[in-house]
């Protein structure tokens, strides 16, 4: 009888233990179900590498936001066009003020300045990057200063909106353009932000250097932009 027992002990606790072992309790290799002595829970999720960034959408972005810039630059250049080629009586032109060439040197320079910011974020020498978009936007700041002050010296010697076709094509040009150049300065603000704190992060130096290749696009564009605005309003008048 106590032979009986022992066997029916024995069984109930054999039960016991593969009920526990499919329940993800300790089985014999001290995991349960789980070979290896793994405990399903928290601590058993595999860390996940971080999303990585996908840069098409950023470019698709910026394309779409130049296509509309190009077209329209080229509606307002397309009536100046129209207008010069009419010979219309109160088309008066005038040579083009100092501030005008000064304005051309600070957008090349400042193309120039950004490539080196662009190359610096490519190696990811990050503190570089940092001081070259800096100088970036001051020059880009005193671009725009520069036309308000072309603006001031041609309405200081009396050239108006009103009654020059010329003159008005001029403001507006160059007005319309300086706005596009705040978006691009306040576009380079978002790298500033960015860079002032160092990472490692991989997708992180992904995100940045798509965004600084993109801004790149716009930026290098508003200075062509510039450069063909300076030979028709300095020389098709």
């Amino acid at each position: 009888m106590n032979i009986g027992t022992a066997d029916l002990v024995e069984d109930l606790e054999s039960s016991s233990r593969r009920v526990s072992g499919l329940a993800g309790g300790p089985g014999p290799n001290g995991g349960g179900s789980n070979p290896g002595g793994r405990r399903d829970g928290p601590d058993d999720i595999e860390p996940t590498e971080p999303e990585s960034f996908a840069p098409n959408k950023s470019r698709i972005l910026t394309g779409f936001i130049l296509l509309v810039v190009l077209m329209t630059f080229a509606g307002l250049i397309a009536a100046y066009i129209v207008i010069y080629t009419n010979n219309v009586g109160e088309w008066k032109p005038f040579e083009l003020p100092l501030q005008v060439w000064i304005s051309t040197a600070l957008i090349f320079v400042s193309s120039v300045v950004y490539h080196f910011g662009k190359l610096a974020v490519d190696r990811n020498n990050q503190m570089s990057a940092r001081k070259w978009f800096i100088a970036t936007t001051i020059i880009g700041a005193a671009f725009v200063s520069s036309q308000m002050l072309a603006w001031v010296a041609l309405n200081a010697k009396g050239f108006y909106m009103r009654g020059n076709p010329y003159a008005g094509f001029f403001y507006l040009l160059t007005a319309v353009h300086a706005a596009h150049v705040i978006g691009g300065i306040i576009a380079l603000g978002t790298i500033l932000l960015r860079s002032l704190n160092l990472t490692q992060n991989a997708s992180e130096i992904a995100r940045r250097r798509s965004l600084a290749q993109v801004v790149g696009w716009y930026w290098h564009f508003m200075g062509v932009l510039w450069l063909f605005l300076v030979v028709l309003l300095g020389f098709v008048k």
